[in-house]
């Protein structure tokens, strides 16, 4: 009697069919298609050459990924924010033109030979380093992302942006070069009884936070380059700090000074901003770690459904301050079934992490949802469970799930589920 044929091999057997039948429907589509029957003006013409472009640009048919900010949400563009294009990138590495900048006094623009960082305060020797100095530190490479405490912040009080470059582009993930932060400390020597530091940019509104001492030796960079190249100026060029998994307000930019004492300084970032209002009026303060957080960045409202009923890859991005994300499920119903997504890409601790789910859609309408799970446990909570815990008066720290919802004409728009 011949081997019965076993779920696996059928399994195996009707994805291949399914690859073939896909791929010649493709091709009877294509032999009618004169976008591959004809001869286009590429074909024919030769193009620039090497040196037309110095240094490379994006192809001008992709001139809409770009950085967008939303007027209403500051008084003053120099004290504002801009929103890195989550729905048109892949990957778990953004781009650094496309990084979201967030600055309190403009760009500081700096010469690098006159940039100096200086270590003071509660140590044996204060310290001044020139970037050459710098230079000859061991230098280490570091994936992370980073994340402003006010990333969704809109989202609080309810359903307010339309697009996840609005509602989650607070983010972004790049290698970082540097030197660790302990290195440099341990150069100047720290005294008995120091528990904070306090770094300071160069800007023009002084930028500062009290960080733990714990932190700052632990795996905080002085930081450089990103992506393999200089820092932007946006992005703090010549210096930065990084202080992985912990909220983008800490990572000072243009650094100039770290000064070590016993105490934090209370300064204005950390009393009367980046402190999350609760119902009672009493206040959550140094809540530094980004909790795992995750959003589907495809599709979503500004990136619809355009090829109608059919095969449909859901794409999205998860991250958590405490480490790796272990798990990803999504739910295409609003949250009442949940199905495990397919992790694919690097996984590192403190980074962005990228997912997918595929299925067929068969047109009704739908209600996206991902939950992120990291490594130690901490499940992504809904937006309702936030509110329960925290009422609806910060803007920071809002890690709830998103939902999208898609029409049957493939259009998606940002809503809520009560």
């Amino acid at each position: 009697m011949p081997d019965q044929p076993s779920r696996r091999g059928f399994l195996q057997g009707g994805l291949a069919a399914g690859a073939a039948l896909a791929t010649a429907t493709t091709a009877a589509r294509a032999a009618d298609d004169p976008a591959i029957t004809e001869i286009q003006d590429w074909n024919r013409y030769a193009g620039p050459g090497v040196d037309a472009e110095p240094y490379g640009v994006p192809s001008p048919y992709e001139a809409h990924v770009v950085r967008r900010n939303v007027p209403w949400l500051t008084a003053d563009p120099i004290s504002s924010v801009n929103f890195t294009p989550l729905h048109e990138l892949d990957g778990i590495i953004t781009p650094n033109g496309l990084c979201f900048e967030r600055h309190h006094a403009g760009i500081a623009e700096i010469d690098p030979a006159q940039h100096r960082l200086m270590i003071n305060g509660m140590v044996d020797t204060p310290l001044v380093f020139t970037m050459a100095d710098l230079m000859r530190f061991p230098r280490e490479n570091h994936v992370y992302f980073l994340e402003c405490a006010a990333n969704s912040g809109m989202e609080w009080r309810g359903a307010q942006l339309n697009g996840c470059q609005f509602t989650h582009g607070m983010v972004h993930c790049v290698m970082y070069t540097g030197v660790k932060l302990r290195h440099l400390l341990e150069e100047a020597g720290i005294r008995a009884g120091a528990a904070w530091v306090m770094p300071e940019g160069a800007d023009a509104s002084a930028m500062s936070r009290s960080l733990p001492l714990e932190k700052a030796l632990d795996d905080c960079l002085v930081a450089f380059k990103m992506n393999g190249e200089a820092l932007r100026p946006g992005q703090g060029y010549p210096l930065r700090l990084v202080v992985p998994g912990w909220e983008g307000n800490l990572w000072v930019k243009w650094l100039r000074r770290l000064e070590i004492g016993d105490k934090p300084w209370q300064l204005r970032e950390e009393t009367s901003k980046y402190t999350d209002l609760l119902a009672n009026g009493k206040a959550r303060r140094f809540t530094w770690e980004m909790d795992v957080k995750s959003v589907i960045t495809n599709p979503s409202p500004q990136a619809p459904v355009t090829h109608g009923r059919g095969r449909l890859v859901l794409a999205g991005l998860a991250w958590s301050g405490g480490g790796r994300v272990s798990r990803v499920d999504v739910s295409i119903d609003g949250g009442r079934n949940w199905t495990t997504a397919r992790l694919d890409g690097p996984s590192l601790p403190k980074a962005l992490h990228r997912f997918y789910h595929a299925f067929d859609w068969d047109g009704s309408e739908l209600f996206l949802q991902s939950r992120a799970i990291d490594e130690n446990g901490f499940v992504q909570p809904t937006k309702n469970d936030l509110r329960a815990a925290r009422g609806e008066n910060s803007i920071y720290h809002n890690n709830g799930i998103q939902t999208w919802h898609v029409a049957k004409d493939g259009v998606v728009e940002n809503v809520e589920i009560s």
